[in-house]
């Protein structure tokens, strides 16, 4: 059940990324370009998806396993450390270059898109680079 539940909401999670149009990096690059052609209308879909996930995201918080019964894995730190502001500033440069977020570029790349191609590598490449650098500065 977990599965299917899980595959059902990945399903609306890509169909709403597509319908706002976060899966196109030209609209994504339109609403960072501040100076130019500014285009205002994914903070909507911004907002939308904050405004659907702040009742959930709270009542979650006072509980420990979900409706269906796997475990609720929140994050507990509130610290501003070095790691998340650079971690920040590398997904902003990233998604800022490329108009692209890991979810977004994942449903481009389901549909064929060669850019999403070289973001998804890129960023799988990003994330085994870190692995081996965190692994490194434990030991």
């Amino acid at each position: 059940m977990l599965t299917i539940t899980a595959l059902l909401a990945g399903i609306v999670f890509g169909l709403g990324l597509i319908l706002g149009g976060m899966a196109n990096p030209a609209k994504v690059l339109d609403f960072l370009d501040l100076a130019g052609r500014w285009d205002p209308s994914l903070a909507l879909v911004m907002g939308g998806a904050i405004a659907v996930g702040v009742f959930p995201f709270a009542r979650a918080r006072n509980r420990t396993r979900t409706v269906l019964g796997a475990p609720i894995q929140l994050p507990t730190s509130r610290q501003i450390d070095k790691r998340l502001v650079l971690g920040s500033i590398t997904f902003g440069i990233g998604w800022g270059l490329a108009g692209f977020c890991p979810g977004p570029a994942l449903v481009a790349l389901g549909f064929g898109m060669p850019k999403a191609a070289v973001f998804v590598g890129a960023m799988i490449a990003g994330m085994v680079l870190f692995e081996i650098i965190d692994r490194g500065s434990k030991s």
